[in-house]
Protein backbone atom coordinates (compact mmCIF):
# COMPACT_ATOMS: atom_id res chain seq x y z
CA UNK A 1 0.00 0.00 0.00
CA UNK A 2 1.30 3.56 -0.85
CA UNK A 3 2.91 5.36 1.98
CA UNK A 4 0.18 8.51 3.36
CA UNK A 5 1.62 11.26 1.59
CA UNK A 6 -0.84 14.25 1.87
CA UNK A 7 -1.94 15.40 -1.40
CA UNK A 8 -3.20 19.04 -2.31
CA UNK A 9 -6.45 19.71 -3.58
CA UNK A 10 -6.04 19.89 -7.28
CA UNK A 11 -8.12 20.40 -10.11
CA UNK A 12 -9.17 18.57 -13.02
CA UNK A 13 -8.70 19.32 -16.32
CA UNK A 14 -11.43 21.30 -17.16
CA UNK A 15 -9.96 23.60 -13.92
CA UNK A 16 -12.61 23.11 -11.32
CA UNK A 17 -12.46 21.17 -8.57
CA UNK A 18 -11.60 17.24 -9.61
CA UNK A 19 -14.34 15.01 -8.26
CA UNK A 20 -14.12 11.61 -7.17
CA UNK A 21 -13.54 8.60 -10.02
CA UNK A 22 -14.66 5.70 -8.26
CA UNK A 23 -15.34 4.79 -4.46
CA UNK A 24 -17.60 1.71 -5.56
CA UNK A 25 -16.95 -0.75 -2.92
CA UNK A 26 -14.32 -2.99 -3.55
CA UNK A 27 -13.43 -1.11 -6.34
CA UNK A 28 -12.08 1.76 -4.85
CA UNK A 29 -9.58 3.26 -7.34
CA UNK A 30 -6.54 5.90 -7.02
CA UNK A 31 -3.32 5.42 -6.46
CA UNK A 32 -3.70 6.44 -2.85
CA UNK A 33 -6.73 4.16 -3.04
CA UNK A 34 -9.36 7.16 -2.24
CA UNK A 35 -11.38 7.42 -5.12
CA UNK A 36 -9.06 10.04 -7.14
CA UNK A 37 -7.02 9.92 -9.28
CA UNK A 38 -4.32 11.90 -7.52
CA UNK A 39 -0.16 11.78 -8.08
CA UNK A 40 2.51 12.47 -5.35
CA UNK A 41 5.82 11.99 -5.59
CA UNK A 42 5.77 7.93 -4.88
CA UNK A 43 3.41 7.57 -7.78
CA UNK A 44 5.72 6.62 -10.57
CA UNK A 45 2.97 6.09 -13.53
CA UNK A 46 1.17 9.28 -12.67
CA UNK A 47 -2.31 7.39 -11.95
CA UNK A 48 -3.84 10.99 -13.10
CA UNK A 49 -6.76 9.98 -15.96
CA UNK A 50 -10.13 8.77 -15.11
CA UNK A 51 -11.01 5.96 -17.53
CA UNK A 52 -14.02 4.18 -18.09
CA UNK A 53 -12.82 0.55 -19.29
CA UNK A 54 -13.87 -1.34 -22.02
CA UNK A 55 -12.18 -4.73 -23.54
CA UNK A 56 -10.30 -3.10 -25.95
CA UNK A 57 -8.23 -0.75 -23.64
CA UNK A 58 -7.73 -3.86 -21.11
CA UNK A 59 -6.54 -6.48 -23.50
CA UNK A 60 -3.95 -3.57 -24.93
CA UNK A 61 -2.86 -2.74 -21.51
CA UNK A 62 -2.66 -6.53 -20.83
CA UNK A 63 -0.64 -6.99 -24.21
CA UNK A 64 2.14 -4.12 -22.76
CA UNK A 65 2.30 -6.66 -19.33
CA UNK A 66 0.03 -4.72 -17.12
CA UNK A 67 -3.14 -6.62 -16.32
CA UNK A 68 -5.77 -4.95 -15.04
CA UNK A 69 -8.40 -8.02 -15.67
CA UNK A 70 -6.83 -10.65 -13.30
CA UNK A 71 -7.21 -9.58 -8.99
CA UNK A 72 -4.51 -9.30 -7.21
CA UNK A 73 -6.02 -9.01 -3.03
CA UNK A 74 -6.00 -7.61 -1.21
CA UNK A 75 -5.75 -4.17 -3.05
CA UNK A 76 -6.46 -4.73 -6.64
CA UNK A 77 -9.90 -6.64 -7.75
CA UNK A 78 -9.74 -7.33 -11.28
CA UNK A 79 -11.44 -4.53 -13.66
CA UNK A 80 -13.86 -5.42 -16.36
CA UNK A 81 -15.58 -3.00 -18.94
CA UNK A 82 -17.72 -0.44 -17.34
CA UNK A 83 -15.51 -0.11 -14.21
CA UNK A 84 -13.95 3.45 -13.62
CA UNK A 85 -10.37 3.55 -12.54
CA UNK A 86 -7.50 5.97 -12.61
CA UNK A 87 -4.91 4.92 -15.19
CA UNK A 88 -1.12 5.92 -15.43
CA UNK A 89 -1.30 9.33 -18.50
CA UNK A 90 1.22 7.49 -20.20
CA UNK A 91 -0.33 4.33 -20.40
CA UNK A 92 -3.78 6.26 -21.54
CA UNK A 93 -1.65 8.29 -24.40
CA UNK A 94 0.13 5.10 -25.63
CA UNK A 95 -3.96 3.48 -26.00
CA UNK A 96 -4.99 6.57 -27.86
CA UNK A 97 -2.09 6.58 -30.16
CA UNK A 98 -2.44 2.64 -31.36
CA UNK A 99 -6.43 3.20 -31.45
CA UNK A 100 -7.22 1.88 -28.15
CA UNK A 101 -8.03 4.59 -25.33
CA UNK A 102 -11.30 4.21 -23.29
CA UNK A 103 -13.46 6.96 -22.60
CA UNK A 104 -12.43 9.65 -20.03
CA UNK A 105 -14.48 11.85 -16.97
CA UNK A 106 -12.67 14.97 -17.32
CA UNK A 107 -14.15 16.10 -13.93
CA UNK A 108 -12.80 13.30 -12.61
CA UNK A 109 -8.78 13.27 -14.43
CA UNK A 110 -6.11 15.51 -12.62
CA UNK A 111 -4.96 18.79 -14.54
CA UNK A 112 -1.59 17.14 -14.01
CA UNK A 113 -2.35 15.04 -17.20
CA UNK A 114 -2.07 17.42 -19.63
CA UNK A 115 1.74 17.81 -19.22
CA UNK A 116 1.17 14.02 -21.04
CA UNK A 117 -1.51 14.37 -23.24
CA UNK A 118 -3.25 17.56 -24.60
CA UNK A 119 -6.26 18.54 -23.06
CA UNK A 120 -7.97 18.75 -26.54
CA UNK A 121 -7.42 15.16 -27.43
CA UNK A 122 -8.77 14.37 -23.74
CA UNK A 123 -11.84 15.96 -23.98
CA UNK A 124 -12.38 14.32 -27.53
CA UNK A 125 -12.60 10.71 -25.23
CA UNK A 126 -14.93 12.61 -23.21
CA UNK A 127 -17.83 10.52 -22.23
Amino acid sequence: MPGNTRKRVTKNILGTRKLSCCKKPGKVTGFFRDGNCSTGPTDVGTHVVCAVMDNRFLRFTKSRGNDLTTPNPPSFPGLVAGDKWCVCALRWREAYENGKAPKILPKSTDSAALKYISKDILLSMQV
